[in-house]
């Protein structure tokens, strides 16, 4: 994809398997969240194509759920209403949107909140009650990018476990950005490494650990070996190294 005589991506190519967690990391710049945008159909290639379940992305589809850094939440809509926002523009009838409303209210440890106000919720709360709205209209893809960036770090390790449980009971695809390395290699089940100018895949790297996942794992020499290697990957690149500010997550 260009603009103007700027690459932004180019010669991408990438196969994301049914029920997979693919994280995609690099350096600022790089395309991650062009690449997000080209999925979701919120913007056009300039060339190439991109096919979710063998059909054509050609602009934004309930298939495609998406959650951003933020939330991006109704304010004058409760939890449940937010919730239910995208089942009831689908023309889910009342008590089955209710039903299935409740259900990811209740995934993601939001019962006692359904009721509540955005402005009444932390920034952790909100970005759960945007994950299950994306989960209620049951997409076949979810794409988050940087979801958990403007988060404290006790919060976002926290929301890590809860997608991560999440996942495991709903099982969608999962496509998630990050300039967290620890964080993409802990959720993912395979990292994505990009390097930019122009915006390329330098190295697809599978992260054999078992799930579920927790404190244990990220102490785990497993971890930390794959984690160095993802680190690696991102700095030791042979054009536009990033700076030590690029990338988080990492041992020096």
């Amino acid at each position: 994809m260009s603009t103007g005589d700027f690459t932004a991506l180019g010669g991408v190519d990438l196969a994301v398997q049914d029920g997979e967690f693919v994280t995609l990391v690099g350096p600022s710049g790089c395309g991650k969240s062009t690449l997000m945008n080209i999925v979701a159909g919120l913007d056009t290639p300039t060339s190439g194509d991109v096919l979710v379940d063998g059909r054509p992305v050609d602009g934004p589809s309930p298939e495609r759920g998406v959650i951003f850094q933020q939330y991006a939440l109704f304010p004058w809509l409760t939890v449940r209403a937010n919730v239910e926002f995208g089942l009831r523009v689908a023309g889910v009838p009342v008590a089955e949107r209710r039903s299935r409303a409740q259900h990811y209210i209740d995934l993601v440890g939001l019962t006692t909140y359904a009721d509540q106000l955005p402005k009444s919720l932390s920034g952790g709360m909100k970005q759960r009650t945007a994950i299950a709205r994306a989960y209620a209209v049951d997409p076949q893809l979810l794409l988050m990018d940087e979801p958990f960036g403007a988060l404290d770090a006790l919060t976002r390790v926290n929301l890590q476990d809860q997608l991560q449980r999440t996942w495991q009971e709903a099982r969608r695809t999962v496509l998630f950005v990050t300039h967290d390395v620890e964080e993409a290699v802990y959720l993912a089940t395979r990292v994505v490494v990009m390097a930019a100018r122009p915006g390329r895949i330098q190295e697809v790297i599978d992260v054999d650990l078992p799930f579920p996942r927790s404190e244990e794992t990220r102490l785990s020499p497993e971890f930390a070996e794959i984690k160095n290697r993802v680190w690696r990957a991102v700095y030791h690149q042979p054009s536009g190294l990033p700076g030590a500010d690029s990338i988080v997550g990492a041992d020096h």
